[in-house]
Order: C-alpha cells, then sequence, then structure tokens
C-alpha cells in the first residue's frame, strides 16, 4: 500500500467518526514519518558518495577487509559478502578478481 492510499484511508476513518481529530494527526504524522522525504533526491543517486565512502575494514577481515568494509557500507553481513565471492568465483570465475581489485583500490579505514 502506498502512502497516498494510507493518507487516504486514515482521512476516509477520520470522516466516518472511527479516529479522533488527534488520532488522525497522530496516525498521519506516523505514516509520513515512514514514507519517503520528498526534500531527499531519488534513492540510489548518492551512489558515487557511498562508493567513495567504502573501506576496507581493520577489524571485521580474514583476507583484505573487502567483505568486512562492505558489510558495513551496506548494512549486510559479512559472511554474505564472502559467500556471495566464493560463489561468484565458483560459478563464473571473476569472483577472486573482483575480491583483489577491491583488495588494491579501497583504502583501509
Amino acid at each position: 500500500m502506498s502512502v497516498s492510499d494510507e493518507i487516504k484511508r486514515l482521512h476516509e476513518l477520520h470522516q466516518a467518526g472511527a479516529l479522533s481529530d488527534a488520532e488522525y494527526e497522530q496516525a498521519k504524522a506516523k505514516v509520513l514519518g515512514a514514507g519517503v522525504d520528498l526534500n531527499k533526491t531519488a534513492p540510489g543517486s548518492d551512489f558515487a558518495s557511498e562508493i567513495g565512502a567504502l573501506r576496507r575494514s581493520r577489524t571485521d577481515r580474514w583476507l583484505g577487509g573487502v567483505c568486512g568494509g562492505l558489510a558495513k557500507a551496506s548494512g549486510m553481513e559479512s559472511w554474505i559478502w564472502r559467500l556471495v565471492f566464493v560463489l561468484f568465483t565458483v560459478t563464473f570465475g571473476f569472483g577472486l578478481l573482483i575480491y583483489l581489485l577491491l583488495w588494491i583500490f579501497v583504502p583501509e579505514e
């Protein structure tokens, strides 16, 4: 359900008398707070700044800290990134190459 649909439903409930004025305002603020910030640019538009902030981890590392750094940047666990690199190496053969390039070109924390 989109934010506009939720607001419309809240308005209908308010008009029907199911929600008081205070409940309506509180629910609307909650929906709008969880929604998209209209002043912010589109998602992914600051991709270059996120990539520029990527650093190899000094603490969460097995080899070069690449997976630990990707984990911090993406919010995913580092073991998932390790699994992705292993799967790409085994299935396609270029996972190790990507890991080595990231190890070389991504600076440490």
